[in-house]
């Protein structure tokens, strides 16, 4: 039993709210080898997307949350028109999303191809990734043009 109160599944102290999709089954042609090339194959994408305290909590409104059927079936579009090659560049690609289109502040995305091979029941990745901190309300312009002119600003 793991007590240190920061190995915690959340990418910080900040407590999240965790959307999630677990075991979406598409197909899409993937893969470095042969047969892998021009043969759909399946895949199993499991999703968890935290967000810092939903508002929908207090609303109760979709709009103020991520919206998992959104989530879904942008993911079954980038299962038909992606063309990487790797698991693990489409993982990415499916954390970029989470957190770009549907502003997650940190995701966890885990990618799978069941029964590649006779022996083993699955083989995949799992990446998590944070969203970039966003710069503080009315400063980010400020600090540009300091910056631009040779200019540092002073630390608050």
């Amino acid at each position: 039993m793991n007590l240190n109160p920061r190995a915690r599944a959340e990418p910080d102290d900040q407590a999240l709210d965790l959307i999630f999709i677990e075991g979406l089954r598409g197909h899409t042609i993937i893969g470095i080898h042969p047969g892998e090339f021009d043969t759909p194959q399946p895949l199993v994408i499991d999703v968890t997307a935290g967000v810092a305290r939903a508002h929908a909590c207090d609303t109760d409104h979709i709009a103020d949350t991520i919206d998992y059927s959104v989530v879904r079936l942008r993911l079954l579009r980038l299962l038909a028109e992606h063309r990487l090659t790797l698991l693990e560049a489409f993982a990415e690609a499916v954390a970029d999303i989470l957190l770009h289109e549907f502003r997650a502040a940190w995701v966890r995305v885990k990618v799978v191809k069941p029964n590649k091979f006779a022996d083993v029941q699955a083989v995949g990745v799992q990446i998590e990734r944070r969203a970039a901190p966003r710069p503080a309300p009315g400063r980010s312009a400020a600090v540009l043009q300091l910056l631009a002119s040779g200019m540092v600003p002073e630390s608050r």
